[in-house]
């Protein structure tokens, strides 16, 4: 199969952005189904289960794919997403009277991977078959004492949810989190901190893109002032259980997720 010119470069036809607190995850792909475009979305869809977002939806308006060929590649995913702990939701978002949206609702029924026509109905539905998630959220202007008060929010959060041995962690990530925000992106910041199972989920929005770095450690030069600059996000990824970033809409979302002793 020969990769569509309707779609250059080919990765801009796989298109993943999280919400303001990596809740949910809008997968969109675009342009004719071939082998290439496969490969390109098999590749986003396990990254974005890595980043393990409360639910994932995929929308398939714009795909075209009149012998529904992908078909295998969303079974194949709804299949990986209920393998994780705990299970995440999928579903896909396809125009009706497509013969991928027909195909779809025959091979896996409403119930293990639900098909809506638009969007927005995806996420309300998607909204209602989240568990209920204790989750506190804060709007922070970009000063420096954000990074304090998002502290005390998670502080809060952890002896309010009986979680005293993630405490000072989850305290040192999200403090971490929101200075790397304040000092690079400059912008508002919305925190948010959220139980999941016998953890925390932490999320930090911006209004900038650029994802952030994770440089290397510093070696002091002689006459050459320290620049730690991105050092914040080692201390992230040797503290959290797992840790990541997706863009949204208005900038991106990173989060770190604290499980147990580490």
């Amino acid at each position: 199969m020969s990769v569509s010119a309707a779609c250059p470069p080919l990765q801009d036809c796989v298109h993943v952005e999280g919400d303001l607190d990596a809740a949910v995850a809008l997968m969109s792909v675009h342009g004719a189904w071939s082998w290439a475009l496969r490969q390109v979305v098999t590749t986003a869809l396990h990254k974005c289960l890595a980043e393990h977002p409360e639910a994932l939806i995929v929308d398939l308006s714009d795909l075209t794919d009149p012998r529904s060929e992908s078909a295998p590649t969303w079974v194949a995913a709804q299949q990986a997403a209920a393998g994780v702990e705990p299970v995440l939701p999928v579903a896909l978002c396809i125009p009706p009277g497509l013969p991928l949206a027909d195909r779809m609702q025959r091979l896996c029924g409403r119930g293990q991977l639900p098909v809506f026509a638009r969007v927005r109905q995806a996420r309300v539905a998607v909204a209602g078959r989240l568990p209920g998630t204790e989750r506190l959220t804060l709007t922070l202007p970009p000063e420096p004492d954000s990074p304090s008060i998002a502290r005390n929010l998670v502080g809060d959060a952890c002896l309010a949810w009986e979680l005293p041995e993630l405490l000072h962690r989850a305290r040192l990530v999200m403090s971490e989190l929101v200075t790397n925000a304040v000092g690079h992106a400059r912008t508002t910041v919305t925190v948010g901190v959220c139980r999941r199972g016998g953890g925390v989920h932490l999320s930090v929005s911006d209004g900038v893109h650029t994802p952030p770095r994770l440089l290397p450690p510093i070696r002091p030069q002689r006459n050459r002032p320290l620049d730690d600059r991105g050092q914040g996000m080692r201390i992230v990824a040797a503290t959290a259980t797992a840790w990541g970033s997706l863009p949204t809409r208005t900038g991106k979302v990173v989060w770190a997720t604290l499980t147990g002793p580490r």
